[in-house]
């Protein structure tokens, strides 16, 4: 099995259970409980959408987007008809919106997705994690988003794709607590990253392989940040 010591010398030890049975790092774990509390104070309902993802769980993700079994979306959130792409197309369609396996933030312990749980549930919607419902000022986590924007660094928490700058495409959603993400992004592996996708023999591995240097600068490195 393909474990996180191939890419960042990391294995479940670094993690700590919280909410709704996800883990994240302890501090950051932490930092998110203080976060949370300082928004239901002003009626912002801040739960976990997603947290750590071990390399199997972010496989299964990509494997399922790269045979067309999950929708694929472009830039502007268009449903993209998977029989019209090519490989380099589907390629890049899926770094769009999702990271390759042994490169997401989410391996960190460091990196999660948030919502507004309880306006989703008052008005019967279901998250689908899209722009409208972060930026639209009808959408279920307008609110949140513009909370976060106002107080998330002041519990160690950052945006890194708060803009689309030609690499993965804006997700409000998503936070990451910096002073740790920034010691796994220096322990990060290229090399480790080739090796780990040769070994979980990927679906599109020939696209991607001599692709890798690019998907590291473009997806990798490119933070969102404006």
């Amino acid at each position: 099995m393909i474990t996180l010591q191939h890419i960042l010398g990391l294995d479940d030890s670094h993690l700590v259970a919280c909410q709704q049975g996800h883990h994240l790092q302890a501090p950051v774990a932490q930092a998110f409980s203080k976060m949370q509390k300082a928004a239901a104070t002003e009626g912002i309902d801040c739960q976990i959408a997603s947290s750590y993802r071990s390399f199997q769980q972010q496989q299964s993700i990509w494997q399922k987007k790269w045979l067309g079994e999950k929708i694929l979306r472009d830039i502007n959130e268009q449903i993209i008809p998977f029989e019209t792409l090519c490989d380099e197309q589907k390629l890049k369609a899926i770094l769009t919106w999702s990271a390759l396996p042994g490169a997401s933030r989410h391996h960190w312990g460091t990196d999660l997705d948030v919502y507004d749980q309880q306006t989703l549930t008052s008005r019967g919607q279901s998250l689908q994690l899209i722009q409208q419902e972060y930026t639209d000022k009808s959408g279920p986590c307008y609110e949140l988003n513009l909370w976060l924007d106002v107080h998330a660094q002041d519990f160690g928490f950052s945006r890194p794709y708060c803009a689309y700058t030609g690499g993965v495409a804006a997700e409000p959603w998503h936070l990451s607590y910096d002073c740790i993400a920034q010691d796994m992004r220096q322990s990060f592996s290229l090399d480790g990253l080739k090796s780990a996708i040769i070994e979980a023999k990927l679906l599109g591995i020939e696209c991607i392989l001599p692709n890798l240097e690019g998907i590291y600068q473009q997806y990798i490195l490119n933070k969102g940040q404006a």
